[in-house]
């Protein structure tokens, strides 16, 4: 009887089995198979939305669509047409034809084309050109293509004071580029390789140019430091994508060439501005230097003290503290630049203005590295305005027969003589064979401040002694051809140079902390 009942409860169990566990296999086979049929559906739908999208012409769809409206070279094609219209409704003929702002929307926008097709142009295993290079070429090409010569004009006021708010931005970004941790940490060497070659090159050029150009001797000085500055737009760059790779981080390498290039640009600048007044002002050498001398004194003493101010004001509660500060920066510095100008005392803008940027940036901390791509971003403004004005200066109908040989030969001695003398002074700093061969091949490239000086003395001379003008458009063209071999060949010896002769480490085990800042 018990084995009756127990088994009449096992069958009672297994008919109760299937009935409680079948619906639940149901539901959950019910719910994949929904889901399944869902995806197929949602699959389907996309699939014919993005074959309607690639019928529909009307309203255009997709790459049409952007083309359009997206961003295209800086503007898309309908911002740019809205900006002429805008500019139209100001200033009338002003944007048409033979109009000064028609001139700079042309060669804006032909400099930023210009940039973007060289950044375009990719060669297997070799280094991207700097973009800097097709914007000076664009502007070139305006200026010595006839029939684009002949609606093109920019009058030399709008100019001058265009290139000047150039300079003013990179001086800013010069100052703020400073970082006393990295001077302290390199010590002697960073002077020794900021210093050492801007110099020597400078003499070397004033020499060569005296004897192969021609030159006065105030004139030969004056396009030494014209061309003794090195570019931290093509140095810095090509720097910081070596440091990414762990070339050469373990001595510094990299850390080294950024934080001289800024210290190279304000001596070149220093000096340039001191030549200048030499130049172009009557009386004796030593009324001149002293006279110089004061400029520097003032142009520090009031950027020092607006440094100050800047530095504490605006607070560090305040909201939008990266705009305040930016905002303050910009216009106090480009009142004392073109201020400066206004008044006769030219090195005096350009010294408070590096001065201020330094002081300001000093107790900053991280909010330095805001302020600096705030700036930066307004420097990819300026940058096609500055290497297109300065590739439309040079025309080759003006040009002498004998004058491109001669730059290049000037050009080439005293790049040879930086390289030398670079080698020189990189001896008993702790670097091998190898790494100070790469670090005076390194310090030639030319671009910023070359694209500034050299029109500015050209100005100048337009504007105080006309007689003189063959001397600046000298300077001119010299500046024009160092930028132009320069610039491409040292973005290419530093990209492929420095994975073979560099040793490489791992980032992560080094302290590269010095260089993570945006120093230029």
């Amino acid at each position: 009887m018990y084995t009756t009942e127990s088994q009449n409860e096992h069958h009672l169990e297994d008919k109760n089995t299937p009935s409680s566990t079948n619906p639940q296999i149901l539901k959950d086979s019910s719910i994949i198979e929904l889901e399944e049929t869902k995806e197929i559906v949602l699959s389907q739908t996309e699939e014919t939305k993005s074959q309607m999208e690639k019928m529909s012409y009307c309203p255009p769809q997709g790459k049409w669509n952007k083309a359009i409206t997206n961003e295209t070279y800086g503007f898309s094609g309908v911002a740019l047409f809205m900006i002429w219209c805008v500019a139209w409704s100001f200033s009338g003929s002003e944007v048409l034809p033979g109009g000064n702002l028609f001139g700079l929307l042309i060669i804006f926008y032909s400099a930023t084309i210009g940039g973007k097709v060289l950044e375009l142009i990719r060669i297997p295993s070799v280094p991207q050109l700097p973009p800097l290079l097709g914007m000076l070429l664009a502007g070139f090409t305006i200026r010595n293509v006839p029939f684009l010569s002949d609606y093109i004009h920019i009058n030399n006021t709008w100019s001058s004071t265009l290139r000047n708010t150039a300079l003013t931005i990179i001086l800013i970004r010069a100052g703020l580029g400073l970082d006393p941790r990295a001077l302290k940490h390199l010590k002697r060497v960073c002077l020794r390789l900021a210093i050492g070659p801007c110099l020597i090159e400078a003499c070397s050029t004033a020499v060569i140019s005296h004897f192969f150009m021609n030159f006065p001797w105030q004139w030969g000085f004056l396009l030494g430091f014209v061309v003794g500055a090195v570019s931290p737009a093509v140095v810095v760059p090509s720097m910081l994508l070596l440091q990414e790779n762990g070339y050469g981080i373990k001595k510094g390498i990299p850390t080294l060439l950024i934080a001289a290039s800024s210290l190279d640009d304000i001596i070149a600048i220093t000096g340039f501005s001191t030549c200048l007044s030499i130049a172009f002002t009557s009386g004796g050498i030593l009324k001149n230097v002293l006279a110089s001398f004061r400029d520097i004194l003032i142009g520090v003493l009031a950027g020092a003290i607006l440094g100050i101010f800047v530095r504490y004001f605006p607070s560090e509660d305040q909201t939008k503290l990266t705009l305040k500060r930016a905002f303050f920066i910009l216009s106090m510095c480009i009142s004392a630049v073109l201020g400066s100008h206004q008044i006769g005392l030219h090195a005096v803008g350009g010294l408070c203005t590096l001065a201020l940027s330094f002081v300001a940036g000093v107790n900053w901390s991280t909010g330095k590295i805001e302020v600096q791509r705030l700036i930066k971003t307004i420097w990819y403004i300026f940058q096609p305005l500055l290497f297109g004005l300065v590739g439309s200066e040079v025309s080759v109908a003006s040009l002498k027969s004998n004058a491109i040989g001669i730059c290049v030969v000037t050009i080439s001695l005293s790049l040879l003589v930086r390289i030398f003398s670079t080698f020189l002074l990189m001896c008993f700093a702790g670097f091998s064979f190898k790494e100070k061969i790469f670090i005076a091949l390194s310090w030639i490239p030319k671009a910023t401040v070359q694209a500034v000086l050299g029109p500015l003395a050209l100005e100048t001379a337009r504007n105080s002694a006309p007689h003189l003008e063959p001397y600046a458009r000298d300077v001119m063209t010299v500046a024009f051809l160092a930028i132009l071999i320069t610039a491409p060949n040292g973005a290419l010896i530093i990209g492929i140079l420095g994975p073979k002769v560099l040793e490489r480490h791992d980032p992560s085990k080094i302290n590269v902390k010095l260089t993570k800042l945006e120093l230029h």
